[in-house]
């Protein structure tokens, strides 16, 4: 592993984090370790330009993205800062990942574009960056039954009153607990 140590300059790397959870880190920490400086592109920055993606339809509705984009700025600072890293180490930034055209907005499109493959949405991102001929770098391409958590699950588990500390780090379980977090989703839940 010590020879891809900082293969690339910067790297860019997506999610939703709605909410950050421990596979999110892993995910975050191995780009990371791939480049000199990570670019976090936070996507559905916006819920007014939310757009239905036929590849994943449960991404765009409103139980699926909880959290404002500042919340889960903070999230990623805050993860990232636990793991070690200094802020000089990476930048977080809005993501319209499912508008191409605007990426060159908001990301240095020179950079190295990591993503993770788990099914048809992770298959879509890919062929938006190709489409745009950026440098695309796959961390890994698993089946939807081995992704392991996601952020649906911690989100329903904090919503049922269920243990899902162990689930998130640290400071992500303490700033959700600060924002009464589990309390809005509840609250979501019921005027449904």
């Amino acid at each position: 592993m010590t020879e891809t140590l900082n293969r690339y300059d910067v790297g860019v790397i997506h999610g939703r984090f709605q909410v950050l959870h421990n596979d999110h880190l892993k995910y975050l920490l191995l780009g990371k370790a791939l480049c000199k400086h990570l670019v976090v592109g936070i996507t559905n920055p916006d819920p007014s330009q939310i757009k239905d993606e036929p590849a994943d339809p449960h991404r765009s509705g409103l139980a699926a993205n909880p959290l404002t984009y500042y919340e889960r700025y903070q999230l990623v600072r805050a993860a990232l800062t636990e793991a070690g890293f200094c802020m000089e180490d990476f930048s977080v930034v809005p993501l319209p990942i499912n508008s191409p055209g605007n990426y060159k907005y908001y990301v240095p499109m020179e950079a190295v574009f990591f993503l993770s493959i788990y099914d048809d949405w992770g298959r879509q991102k890919k062929k938006y960056f190709e489409s745009l001929r950026l440098n695309v770098h796959v961390l890994w391409e698993v089946k939807p039954g081995e992704k392991g958590i996601s952020g649906s699950d911690v989100r329903r588990r904090m919503a049922d009153g269920l243990p899902w500390e162990h689930l998130v780090p640290g400071s992500v379980a303490q700033l959700l607990k600060e924002w009464k977090i589990q309390q809005r989703l509840r609250s979501m839940r019921s005027s449904q």
